[in-house]
């Protein structure tokens, strides 16, 4: 049975639990509800546009929120549903075109985590009274000599540190993880289990509010201006033809280039928003060993600037930690060398911490700048 190692009786302990409408967090409340906590389901409506509202397996959207009221009534705890559009638009939409506009691809959920669900949505828990918030995420949070740590999930294939990195120390002294030692086939039978009707509902996709993989036109809606046309050019500067905006692009894409290059295969190396140009080069260009990483956010103590930190870094959701040298400059920022280099480092993307003895500890992590504006 669940334990979040608060002080107070169970039944005088209150628990907000961040519920999508999707088996895991689901699950989460009804885990908290049987082990005798004072369970509140919340749901936050981030969008409600277009073919996402029918779409399952999206997030926060109109299926979804149905999906999470009837799981709250099957439990039998408290739900609400806030409206959070406007904010979810501003804070999470308007940041991820503006990433692409300025040739970076971002990465969308870190930044809803890091301002909607563990800003306001913390806040809104607090309103209600509670003693901790609960989500659904495959992550552990153990406690350390210095207090609360975050961990990698036992489950590898599970894993959603990388997008938790941002957490403060206050938002992890707050939050519990139930699922963090649980693999997802069991997620799924406690489901069937406690009779939820999304025991087999598919998992979330990542960018919940582009229903059908365009993202470019998510882009161009909120950024008229961002399919400015351009040139595509090789490593030397020699045009190789055209393309009709920067943001239809991304670190590492071949799919899409339509170039007559005598069969050589080429891969998009750079993006310049300046000059709206699309840069290609062969794959061994796309290696690199070094790059700057800007806002940093520290879960261990900060290394002295100039001096190195040995840890394993990740660059991609999809990729595993590798070792790698962090150089602090004192500004919230540092220079992060990967032993080996590393394929496809894309600004805008995370570049998170992980400790190097393979505990699974995240460290920190910051986000990969453009070099010409680290």
């Amino acid at each position: 049975m669940i334990d979040l190692g608060l002080a107070k009786p169970r039944a005088e302990t209150r628990v907000v639990v961040a519920m999508s409408g999707g088996v895991d967090s689901s699950v989460t409340a009804a885990l908290l509800k049987e082990a005798g906590y004072d369970t509140v389901g919340v749901t936050l409506q981030l969008y409600d546009h277009g073919a996402a509202v029918q779409r399952r397996g999206a997030c926060c959207a109109g299926a979804d929120i149905r999906d999470a009221r009837t799981a709250a009534a099957a439990i039998g705890i408290p739900h609400y549903v806030l409206d959070f559009e406007a904010r979810f638009r501003d804070a999470v939409m308007a940041s991820f075109a503006d990433a692409y506009v300025n040739g970076e691809t971002p990465v969308p959920c870190v930044t809803c985590n890091e301002t909607v669900k563990f800003t306001d949505l913390i806040a809104v828990a607090r309103d209600l009274g509670a003693d901790a918030m609960a989500t659904g995420h495959y992550v552990k949070r153990v406690e350390g000599p210095d207090g609360p740590e975050l961990h990698r999930a036992a489950d590898a294939s599970r894993d959603q540190s990388y997008f938790l990195f941002s957490m403060t120390k206050a938002q992890l002294d707050f939050v519990r993880f139930p699922l963090g030692d649980k693999p997802k086939s069991e997620t799924r039978d406690l489901a069937a289990r406690f009779g939820l009707g999304v025991a087999d509902k598919p998992d979330s996709q990542d960018i919940c509010f582009v229903p059908d993989g365009r993202y470019g036109d998510i882009v161009r809606r909120l950024r008229a201006d961002a399919a400015a046309p351009g040139e595509i050019v090789d490593l030397e500067g020699r045009v190789l033809g055209r393309h009709e905006g920067i943001v239809n692009y991304t670190i590492g894409q071949r799919r899409g280039l339509d170039l007559k290059t005598a069969g050589q295969a080429l891969y998009v190396v750079r993006l310049e928003p300046g000059t709206r140009r699309v840069v290609v080069g062969p794959r061994e260009a796309l290696t690199q060993r070094m790059f700057e990483v800007r806002r940093i956010n520290w879960l261990c103590d900060a290394p002295p600037p100039g001096e190195a930190m040995t840890v394993l870094a990740r660059v991609r959701s999809t990729r595993p930690p590798v070792e790698a040298a962090v150089v602090a400059d004192g500004a919230g920022g540092a220079q992060v060398t990967i032993q080996g280099g590393e394929a496809g480092i894309a600004p805008g993307q995370a570049c998170v911490f992980y400790a190097p003895d393979g505990s699974g500890r995240v460290l920190g992590g910051g986000w990969i700048a453009r070099p010409d504006a680290a």
